[in-house]
């Protein structure tokens, strides 16, 4: 294949050219003419030989004009230095032309559509400043009518992709890495737990062999001591009949037949009742001990047949039929085949803030539900302070757990706050999610934090961004909210108020306030961040709430921009606040029955911010809720009504 020959020659001065213009600005630059030459040359070995480092070079500076060079493609790059016998100080273009329609190539075949050229000279100058401020850096063609480039925004693109794509990989590989230590560990168990099952069955051998022997021992010791029974009473048995043989022996050389007949009679009653012809001449017991033998053949095939024991298989989660709603998650899921051994099911979740695959490093624990007979289990009563839910489940049967499933990854949508101490006023003791009437006017509370603030060297406005909040509304950074927390001041006077420190810019949001019983008087709204230092919620235009006074006599009503309306409804312990921003909608409703208390109906033109204004008592705020479904439900409805509703119409 022919060499690519890159001749290059001064031209009349031109200015650079950008996307889309085709004005002229800035100084005059001199352009490098990129010739190719009259053998073809394909994109990918001229990509080969940038890749091996190759250079196109010229011979001197500038080079002799070729040929044709007017009529070719040619590519004008700002930079020529005329006389100085070097390239330009250009690092690497990479320019993917596409070439006219009808042209012919210098060798008299057609141009194809589209070719790469490749220029690289050696150098460590930067393009002209006027290249580098644009946002775009345009290399045109002549007389190519149309030049393709990467825009910076595309860039930035390729370059998140490749970063998440390389989060994900360092991620996998701490998983592999976790995956082989706990193969590592659980080996080792399981070793130690065989170690321990071999050791209990040597130990029952142990014992059996010891009872058994221990049978033999006492039968062997009961036969021997019947037969010595029976022995002794045969040899004393023996002795009297040997000594009555004697008599008779010697009862027979008597010749008086008086005295022979005594003798026999006497004779005659001691054989009578010698013990000789009483006992019995068999063997009370034999000298078999066959009943006392063993067969093994049973139990060794028993134990030739041991094997690990079945394993259940890992469930499959029906990721179609997971439901999240209410602040509840219901998992369902199915065994890949029927399995009658299967005694319960284990589901564990957790809480994270990453989609896809769950992470080894900087997650929470794994919590654990067991003893799951079904094949479905809901989740009740959880708090969406994450952005997502890792979820999965094991089957159990009477001996041994199964594989965990695959982990599924669920959206967990809610709006999260915490109440702004830093702007909150001075009579108000505020944490996270709790604001507390406090009539010493903060003065404790201010030397609690300038302690704390001594000790931790740390900035207590930081509390709050250890949460991991929903993704919607949208959260500003650290040193954003810090900065706007600072610009504002403490709410004084009679405005005795705190904010959120989330403000809600779109979308529909839900939470909820319970009062102390003891509470003499506090709001419940939203407002816009213009809220005066001075102003209270409800007596300006830009601020939404409804009020509770328990100071003489219980009132409930609702108010905004200084007007009030009184609400005719029995006040509920705990309140819901919906915020539908981009309906332009505030209700508010008994969190327990879900009865609808007031609505605000507005167009909302500023992001909003929670609320809250306490009197002589303390609120509670339950935040990480979902919209619930009853309210949505009552939305639905209640949209479908008239505006003239008097539960709904707006306070003029």
């Amino acid at each position: 294949m022919d060499e690519q020959r890159v001749s290059c020659r001064r031209r009349e001065p031109a200015r650079p050219r950008v996307a889309g213009g085709g004005g002229e600005s800035g100084p005059a630059l001199p352009r490098l003419a990129v010739t190719p030459g009259s053998g073809e040359r394909s994109s990918r070995a001229a990509a080969a030989e940038e890749a091996d480092g190759a250079s196109a070079r010229c011979s001197a500076w500038p080079p002799e004009e070729s040929g044709g060079g007017g009529a070719g493609n040619t590519l004008d790059l700002p930079g020529c230095q005329e006389g100085s016998g070097k390239p330009p100080p250009l690092l690497l273009f990479l320019i993917l032309l596409q070439r006219g329609e009808g042209r012919e190539r210098r060798d008299g075949a057609p141009a194809r559509r589209g070719g790469l050229l490749r220029a690289r000279w050696v150098g460590a100058s930067a393009l002209p400043p006027q290249l580098l401020r644009l946002n775009e850096v345009v290399l045109w063609c002549r007389p190519v009518p149309r030049c393709v480039f990467l825009s910076r925004e595309t860039l930035q693109r390729i370059v998140s992709t490749l970063a998440n794509k390389n989060d994900e990989i360092h991620n996998f590989i701490d998983m592999l890495n976790h995956t082989i230590k706990n193969v590592q560990v659980n080996s080792s168990n399981v070793i130690s737990e065989l170690d321990e099952e071999f050791d209990g069955l040597y130990s029952i051998l142990d014992e059996m062999k010891g009872s058994m022997a221990n049978t033999i021992q006492q039968e062997e010791a009961r036969k021997i001591q019947a037969l010595q029974d029976q022995l002794s009473q045969c040899s004393d048995a023996l002795e009297s009949s040997e000594e009555l043989l004697e008599l008779a022996a010697q009862s027979l050389d008597i010749k008086d037949p008086v005295e022979f007949l005594k003798a026999t009679r006497q004779i005659k009653d001691r054989v009578t009742m010698a013990s000789a012809f009483r006992i019995s001449l068999k063997p009370k017991v034999s000298d078999s001990m066959t009943h006392l033998m063993v067969d093994f053949a049973l139990e060794r095939r028993m134990l030739q047949a041991v094997k690990f024991l079945p394993v259940p298989k890992a469930p499959e989660i029906d990721l179609a039929a997971c439901l999240v709603a209410d602040n509840c998650i219901t998992v369902s899921w199915r065994m890949p085949e029927e399995d009658s051994r299967i005694d319960h099911f284990v589901l564990e979740y957790r809480k994270t803030n990453f989609d896809g695959l769950p992470r080894v490093k900087d997650e929470q624990h794994w919590e654990l539900i067991d003893y799951i007979k079904a094949t479905e289990y809901t989740l009740s009563g959880l708090k969406f302070d994450t952005k997502y839910m890792n979820l999965r489940v094991q089957a159990c049967n009477k001996a041994v757990a199964g594989e965990y499933s695959d982990p599924v990854t669920l959206e967990t949508k809610a709006f999260v706050f915490s109440l702004d101490s830093t702007s909150s006023h001075l009579n108000l003791k505020v944490e996270d999610t709790y604001v507390e009437w406090d009539p010493t006017g903060g003065k404790g509370q201010e030397k609690l934090k300038g302690k704390e603030n001594k000790s931790s060297g740390q900035n207590p406005l930081l509390k709050s961004n250890r949460r991991s909040g929903a993704p919607s509304p949208k959260r500003t950074s650290v040193s954003t909210r810090s900065s706007l927390r600072s610009s504002r001041d403490h709410f004084t006077g009679e405005s005795y108020t705190v904010l959120g420190d989330t403000a809600v810019e779109s979308g529909q949001h839900y939470w909820e306030v319970r009062a102390q019983k003891d509470c003499k008087s506090y709001s419940v709204g939203v407002t816009y961040r213009n809220l005066g230092k001075f102003d209270q919620l409800g007596k300006t235009n830009s601020s939404w709430c409804i009020h509770i006074n328990n100071w003489l006599q219980t009132t409930f009503s609702a108010k905004h921009n200084n007007k009030t309306k009184t609400l005719d409804i029995p006040v509920p312990d705990r309140i819901g606040v919906y915020c539908d921003f981009d309906g332009g909608q505030l209700s508010f409703y008994n969190a327990n029955s879900k009865e609808l208390l007031h609505t605000f109906r507005t167009k909302f033109t500023q992001p909003l911010l929670p609320g809250f204004m306490i009197w002589c008592g303390g609120l509670t705020v339950s935040t990480g809720l979902q919209v619930p479904s009853a309210v949505k439900t009552l939305q639905k409805s209640e949209n479908g009504l008239s505006g003239s509703t008097s539960s709904l119409s707006n306070i003029a």
